[in-house]
């Protein structure tokens, strides 16, 4: 009897559902996913796997449905915090399912990306979920393998896939209207890319505008500075541009959080002070946001939302209990106001 569980062999579905206090079939349905059970039933029995370590049998399972319990993942910057966290909550939610995850970095090439979504070549891989940065819907369209597939992002690539993601323009507009509702008024922003934006840039733009046009502000040209990447050295460079203007900006709204980051650095280096002579905000909430000197105002998607729906998603199709057409599933966010932005007292 091993001290941890209390089990002197490997907990079975009878042992799950004599813990959980249900059927053995039940206890069947919530590890396959082959019936719906109530949500009530489900945690108790999630408890009763998770206590007692219960893992499915695989090989019994693969030789019952031709399925090998594994699904690739790729991002295409894994050293992004952004992806890094939400690698971790898709990990996890397929992990309550049974399913293993196999990671890819495709740095955003086509090819590679193609290459993911129609499976690596591997006819052991079950499914895919992608968060496209260079593919388009006729390379998608040309897939070698039609195999299950979920996209993650900002790029809207049709009905070809399910789709999970937030509406970056809202939120884009959102934080920008906090930023004029706290009495800033020369907002500049950092996140263009020139000549070739990729959507995030270009939604997260068009949410900016949104907001300083709502609020009868001009956009000027000036305080969009373009960059290269994402990164923190992109965002600081950027912000070094915006503090030799002649009129600086008091407030900038950054496309995601590494950006703002940067700049931040930026602010400090120039003998500046976040928030009292510039303000700063970001987008994605990434933890290092959190903890930040001065801890940063942001936009924070629900990643662990986005992984559970995503993977529901992806064994409905593998499971075949969901033939529809693609699903086009758009999930909220929260705007987190922390230090960089709230205007100080006078």
């Amino acid at each position: 009897m091993t001290e941890e569980s209390g089990w002197s062999t490997a907990p079975r579905l009878k042992d799950v559902a004599e813990l959980a206090r249900v059927s053995v079939k039940t206890v069947s349905n919530v590890v396959n996913g082959t019936v719906p059970v109530s949500e009530h039933t489900r945690l108790r029995v999630q408890q009763a796997i998770d206590s007692l370590g219960y893992r499915p049998n695989e090989t019994a399972r693969r030789l019952r449905t031709g399925r090998s319990g594994v699904i690739a993942l790729a991002f295409p910057e894994l050293p992004s915090p952004y992806f890094a966290e939400l690698a971790v909550e898709v990990i996890a939610a397929a992990r309550r399912k049974g399913i293993t995850v196999l990671m890819d970095d495709t740095g955003g090439d086509p090819a590679a990306e193609l290459r993911i979504a129609s499976g690596l070549g591997d006819p052991t891989i079950d499914g895919v979920i992608l968060s496209p940065l260079g593919l388009d819907r006729l390379a998608l369209l040309s897939r070698s393998r039609d195999i299950p597939l979920v996209l993650l992002g900002e790029a809207d690539l049709g009905p070809v896939a399910d789709r999970v993601h937030i509406d970056n323009v809202s939120g884009a507009r959102d934080v920008t209207r906090h930023l004029i509702d706290e009495g800033y008024r020369r907002i500049a922003a950092i996140g263009w890319q020139d000549p070739a934006p990729r959507a995030t840039a270009e939604q997260r733009l068009a949410g900016y505008r949104e907001a300083l046009e709502a609020a009868g502000m001009a956009v000027e040209e000036a305080l969009l500075p373009p960059v290269r990447a994402y990164f923190r050295p992109d965002g600081a460079a950027a912000m070094r541009r915006l503090l030799k203007l002649p009129g600086r900006p008091d407030a900038v709204f950054c496309f995601n959080d590494l950006l703002a980051l940067g700049a931040l650095r930026a602010v400090h280096e120039a003998g500046l002070r976040v928030p009292e002579d510039i303000a700063i905000v970001g987008f994605d909430d990434v933890e290092e946001a959190e903890y930040a000197i001065p801890s940063l105002t942001t936009v924070a998607p629900d990643k662990r939302q986005i992984a559970e729906l995503a993977v529901r998603c992806l064994v409905e199709r593998i499971e075949r209990r969901f033939s529809g057409p693609s699903r086009q599933i758009t999930l909220g966010y929260r705007v987190v106001v922390r230090e960089s932005s709230r205007r100080p007292a006078r």
